[in-house]
């Protein structure tokens, strides 16, 4: 087969510390090549490089065997290779018609026309999004359709997906696998970043595994299992770590409760809904999307306001409150990690230290005393040893970290405020297998100590292996409630759609 682009030697080093290191690399025609490793291995960086973010501080690239400089994502596009970012890179001002045909505007445009146009072209992906809907009205499942809509559409020759499917519905993904095999069918060569090894393992011709920045192993897909992709990943196996649902555990008892919900409305996104939540027990939040879960717990932490009228009420150790604002319910103890990092999670121009300090001054500040860096940095640290987050030091900014070590950031953030309940929205959401365990391992340790955790997620093995009780919810309600200990992905998903 034809090599359609090619790294050599290639090395990308920032402030001197490379982030991949003499790696060989190429992409055929017509192939879905995996690229693998935890966060931190390089993926990102290694596909930056080829979509024209990053420049190599040393190697080469070359493109149908000819040597070639791509120094701006525009010129990349110009090279027909196109990326779709974990983190979406839209307009949120704009439509979703706008976003994907963004830089091809005419002198006089004919809304009605372009809407009518993009709504033909999003059904023949079978994606169900409203082309006149303003991004940001959308959650981060459709904003992930739009983006990929978006690549497709300027019919590259080259398409990057990085962790494409981490907000997808089962139906969503089964979809655009559909859509990767006619892309492949028409000679469109993909690199697909995941950290599900299942879709790995179905939709890739080869794989490619880095660690630390360097190339481990490439080889074709059929030679590949599970363990044999984990162990070159992390240089051990951690199949008895993650998701082990075989292997007996003791389920926490119920402590006392510290929340209770009764009726909750907001529209008709939560609808009438009602649980309770208990000290030192981990409470899964399982449904589908537009179940309602996200928006019922950003109710509960005031992200969100419930109806005025008949909007239910919340008690917290038995008293009623109504928090109007995040701040009002961190102070009450009550923190929220949300599912979109990149967005709502960290502040990007800021260094690890600084981020992790700032959880700990909204505490509490009083402007008469003065900001201590040391004692930042000192937090930072701490933090980043007991998290496992991988960085040159304290003072890296933490836009230069990896999806992983991100969300390690914005989990020290929340827990340096103290808080008696803290509810992790899609905690792994873009997150390799060994920073799965370390998050995992934090999230029990947690629980251990008395403080009540709920984990909302889409991926039932973990809702399996995390909790001592999950509440399963379906069109804005919590349906059912079920024990952990007799609870089986079976009985979780009927729940959830029935």
């Amino acid at each position: 087969m034809t090599k359609v682009l090619e790294l050599r030697q290639a090395t990308k080093a920032f402030r001197g510390v490379p982030a991949i290191r003499n790696i060989d690399f190429d992409v055929e025609a017509g192939e879905v090549h995996a690229l693998v490793g935890e966060n931190g291995a390089g993926k990102s960086t290694l596909t930056k490089v080829l979509a024209g973010v990053y420049q190599l501080t040393s190697g080469e690239m070359l493109l149908d065997g000819a040597p070639v400089v791509v120094s701006s994502p525009s010129e990349a596009k110009r090279q027909g290779i196109a990326m779709v970012f974990q983190e979406t890179n839209l307009v949120p001002s704009m439509t979703v018609a706008q976003n994907i045909y963004l830089g091809e505007e005419k002198m006089f445009n004919r809304l009605r026309r372009l809407y009518i146009q993009a709504q033909r072209f999003l059904l023949s992906l079978n994606f169900h999004v409203d082309p006149m809907a303003l991004v940001s009205s959308l959650g981060a499942a459709k904003k992930q359709m739009v983006e990929i809509a978006r690549a497709v559409h300027h019919e590259a020759r080259l398409i990057i997906f990085d962790e494409p499917t981490a907000t997808l519905t089962p139906e969503e993904k089964f979809h655009f696998f559909g859509l990767v095999r006619r892309l492949k069918a028409r000679g469109v060569s993909i690199i697909f970043i995941t950290h599900a090894l299942e879709e790995v393992l179905a939709l890739s011709d080869r794989i490619t595994i880095l660690r630390d920045g360097e190339l481990v192993i490439t080889g074709k897909t059929v030679d590949f299992d599970r363990e044999r992709i984990v162990q070159s990943m992390v240089g051990r196996t951690l199949s008895h770590e993650l998701y082990d649902l075989g292997k007996p555990r003791l389920r926490r008892p119920y402590g006392e409760r510290v929340l209770s919900v009764q009726n909750l409305s907001m529209g008709s996104i939560v609808r009438n809904t009602s649980f309770s939540l208990y000290s030192g027990q981990v409470t899964g939040f399982f449904g589908l999307v537009g179940a309602g879960r996200t928006e019922t717990m950003k109710i509960v932490s005031g992200v969100l306001k419930r109806d005025y009228f008949h909007g239910g009420s919340i008690e917290r150790e038995g008293r009623a409150v109504q928090y109007e604002t995040p701040r009002s319910a961190m102070m009450d103890g009550i923190v929220y990690i949300t599912e979109d990092r990149k967005i709502e999670g960290f502040f990007e121009t800021m260094s690890i230290a600084e981020n992790i300090y700032m959880g700990r001054l909204a505490r509490g500040f009083n402007p008469l005393s003065v900001i201590s860096m040391a004692q930042a940095k000192g937090l930072a640290e701490a933090w980043t040893a007991k998290l496992g987050v991988r960085a040159i030091d304290a003072n890296a900014k933490i836009i230069e970290l990896s999806g992983g070590n991100q969300q390690k950031v914005v989990i020290a953030k929340a827990a340096v405020q103290e808080p008696r309940i803290i509810i992790f929205d899609e905690p792994t959401r873009g997150v390799d297998v060994g920073a799965i365990a370390e998050i995992h391992r934090f999230i029990n340790e947690i629980a251990d100590r008395g403080i009540a955790v709920v984990v909302i997620s889409s991926y039932l093995p973990e809702i399996l292996a995390l909790s001592d009780r999950i509440l399963v919810a379906r069109q804005g309600r919590v349906v059912e409630e079920l024990d952990a200990s007799v609870a089986t992905e079976e009985r979780i998903m009927y729940a959830a759609v029935h």
